[in-house]
């Protein structure tokens, strides 16, 4: 059930305590070893022997994706570079990369925060984990590669893609648990039923999916063509990566790893903590990263905290679903909506495919959206007037969601495009 019950299951005040030794010692590292740092505190006289209580990390300025970029690509290092063994970034599709180093300490934490997700979902040392996350620089491949080697399964890195062959793999391998995103597991599934393949021909028990958001609705989709049962995983490349965060078998809200990761939800606008259970940008500090320790990040990830101990026993503090980002909400006609809000109204209605695409234009001085979305091959081969009567469901149903008159086009099945990767889902071609 544990990987590691001690850590899993500490009290409030022992976990308390080895919270503020470990902020501590990073702080003071990262004072000692990162210019940036040293500058930051300096510049508002802070020292580090003034974090006296966990409370006083709020007197810490924040540090943003925008600081990262600026030190692009070694100047929040906090080790000379010999000790760096292993390097990742994130995309970089809005600017230059952020790039983070790894010590070897920092590669066994890594792996030992997703050996414990590994295990929340059920995997055991003789199971056969096929990772179908991307490997390279994005950490998502990686991440899960060193938590199975951790756990002690067998791990077959045949990495995102080649979907006939991730559906052959998994018939001939027999595997247990199956880690990817989740519009890939959904195409996954989709492309299983497809190829008439029975869930009798395969061994999965569990799905472990993230790196991008998604709806319970989804889930149930997943669940229901793969005939698994699937965690929502958290993390980010700036922080460590996947791990950070992982559902145990209640499915109810994601256990923070946080005697590695102290977490804080802020005020988005305002920059004020708010108490568990307000829903706000999540702030990470990284507590025992030794290769690039980061103060106080902001995710722009909105979720709450639930800080009660769980079900399963474990007294991690979780965090529940992410559901936007405060950098890629939209406002479209002066109503804020997130992708989120759309998928969850448009996986309600009976007929439809889960591949979607949201198209943002401002032909004049007013924005339009179309929602495209695929139909069933049933719905798609019957008649018009059923099909305008989904779309009108459709329509109303986002309406509902989200107080938003949107036009809607049922496309022919197949015919948006599918990801292996993270799933495009807007296109916002508005002059802003």
């Amino acid at each position: 059930m544990f990987w590691n019950e001690k850590a899993e299951c500490m009290t409030k005040q022992e976990k308390e305590k080895v919270q503020l030794e470990r902020l501590q010692q990073t702080v003071k590292t990262a004072y000692e070893n990162i210019d940036f740092y040293k500058n930051m505190f300096d510049e508002i006289g802070l020292k580090p022997e003034d974090i006296k209580t966990l409370k006083d990390i709020e007197k810490i300025p924040f540090t943003t994706k925008d600081d990262l970029r600026a030190a692009y690509p070694f100047g929040l290092l906090a080790v000379p570079r010999e000790e760096i063994v292993e390097i990742h970034a994130s995309s970089g599709t809005t600017g230059k990369p952020s790039v983070t180093g790894y010590t070897q300490n920092d590669l066994d934490i890594w792996g030992e925060c997703i050996a414990r997700g590994l295990k929340m979902a059920g995997a055991e040392k003789n199971d056969i984990i096929q990772n179908a996350y991307g490997y390279g620089l994005f950490t998502g491949g990686f991440g899960i590669h060193h938590g199975g080697n951790k756990l002690g399964a067998i791990t077959v890195p045949i990495s995102a893609g080649n979907t006939a062959r991730q559906l052959s793999t998994m018939i001939d391998f027999q595997s247990d648990i199956l880690t990817c995103t989740p519009s890939y597991a959904m195409y996954l599934g989709e492309s299983r039923q497809k190829a008439g393949i029975s869930l009798d021909e395969i061994n999965l028990k569990a799905g472990i999916h993230g790196a991008e958001m998604w709806t319970d609705e989804m889930r149930k989709r997943i669940e229901k063509s793969l005939g698994i049962k699937t965690y929502n995983i958290y993390g980010l490349t700036e922080v460590m990566g996947p791990g950070v965060a992982q559902e145990c078998e209640m499915q109810n809200g994601m256990h923070i790893q946080d005697d590695h990761f102290y977490p804080e939800i802020i005020d988005s606008q305002t920059g004020e903590t708010l108490e568990p259970g307000q829903h706000g940008e999540l702030v990470i500090t990284s507590l025992t990263k030794t290769g690039m320790p980061i103060l106080r990040f902001r995710t722009k990830d909105l979720t709450s905290i639930i800080d009660e101990k769980c079900e399963c026993g474990r007294t991690t503090v979780r965090m529940t679903r992410i559901t936007g980002r405060s950098d890629d909400m939209l406002k479209i006609k002066g109503v804020m909506v997130f992708p989120s809000q759309i998928e969850k109204a448009l996986l309600k209605i009976e007929g439809i495919s889960p591949n979607y695409l949201i198209h943002v234009t401002r032909p004049d001085i007013l924005d339009e959206v179309e929602i495209k979305v695929e139909a069933s091959k049933e719905l798609f081969s019957d008649e018009i007037r059923k099909m305008e009567k989904v779309e009108k469901q459709i329509s109303s149903a986002i309406k509902s969601e989200t107080g938003l008159r949107v036009d809607v086009t049922i496309c022919e099945p197949e015919s948006l495009p599918r990801s292996e990767g993270k799933a495009v889902r807007v296109i916002d071609e508005r002059e802003l």
